[in-house]
């Protein structure tokens, strides 16, 4: 039976994305580069943890992982991707509003979920055949599953930039751990390179 994992990459002081989110901005106003440069830029120091974070039998995303909209669905819109979207596996996105199945080249189908975070993960395990089921971001959805107890294992990574955000104003962005409660987690492994240091942990409950 797989487990439910997460990959995400965050600044120093852990914000995996900034204010204001829109169509030429999927992660606002945090700068993207160099939260990415170690995926897009020296893929070959990391190609291990790149090549885990799409590998897995059914992924769960929050909606704004998925797209840049409030409110009722724009069904032009069919995610950041392109027609060929990296998972290849069926997607289940979090939302408030209903749609039907789109399904992309690749093998790749996002279902819009409207009844919360522990249904998709329900259909997600259901769909994955037994292999893992990734949450593929953004932070408020891998916080909520942390505060659950629904998260088996964080993959955090972690890049040598400061956001120069401030947790004090309340639109700075996501920031991984906000709102999950105290408690330890096992540190199973940490490998750095010079763009990116890997962390991944378990829950201990």
């Amino acid at each position: 039976m797989g487990i439910v994992t997460a990959d995400i990459s965050t600044t120093l002081d852990g914000f995996a994305s900034g204010p204001r989110q829109r169509l030429e901005r999927p992660f606002g106003d945090l700068d993207e580069q160099p939260l990415h440069a170690w995926m897009f830029d020296h893929g070959d120091e990391s190609r291990a943890e790149v090549d885990a974070i799409v590998d897995a039998g059914a992924f769960v995303m929050g909606r704004n992982m998925f797209s840049p909209h409030r409110g009722g669905w724009d069904l032009s819109w069919r995610g950041w991707w392109g027609e060929d979207p990296p998972y290849h596996a069926p997607v289940f996105v979090l939302t408030h509003h209903p749609r039907d199945p789109l399904e992309m080249q690749g093998g790749t189908t996002f279902h819009f979920v409207t009844d919360g975070l522990e249904a998709a993960l329900d259909r997600a395990r259901d769909a994955a055949g037994g292999r893992d089921v990734a949450v593929a971001g953004g932070a408020t959805t891998v916080n909520a599953c942390l505060a659950a107890g629904l998260l088996d294992e964080l993959r955090w990574h972690v890049t040598p930039h400061v956001s120069g955000f401030s947790v004090a104003d309340g639109h700075a962005g996501s920031r991984l751990f906000d709102g999950v409660p105290a408690g330890a987690m096992e540190a199973v492994s940490v490998r750095h390179t010079p763009h990116v240091t890997h962390l991944v942990l378990r829950r201990t409950g």
